[in-house]
């Protein structure tokens, strides 16, 4: 897949789990946010107290996209989400949790989340 269809098949995998967590309930914040360090998180969202952090991987199947996700992107996303809630503190009175999950698409569109997948190393 070349280098601007991958992108742009991307970015429909991620504007299609953000819709599918919409439907859930679930009020997604941001898109595609960046940190200072070079990081992004792909997707936050928010289900009551708790702060979801989505990272959200494309391929063939979800096995394959499962594999997508390197050890390296994970160390990123870990210092984005630490930058986040350094940026973003929760009010005095609230007890926020944070949960990380992975998005998986395949090739039909069918999503697969994994939930509380914690890619802290």
């Amino acid at each position: 897949m070349s280098g601007s269809l991958s992108y742009h098949s991307g970015l429909a995998a991620e504007e299609q789990v953000a819709r599918h967590y919409a439907r859930s309930g679930r009020e997604v914040s941001a898109h595609r946010w960046r940190g200072r360090y070079g990081g992004e998180i792909d997707l936050i969202a928010c289900e009551g107290d708790t702060l979801i952090f989505v990272e959200v991987k494309k391929s063939r199947s979800h096995a394959r996209a499962a594999d997508r996700l390197s050890q390296r992107q994970m160390r990123r996303i870990c210092i984005s989400v630490e930058e986040y809630l350094m940026r973003h503190p929760a009010p005095a009175n609230c007890n926020r949790k944070v949960r990380f999950d992975l998005a998986l698409v395949d090739e039909r569109g069918e999503i697969r989340i994994l939930e509380n997948a914690y890619f802290g190393l």
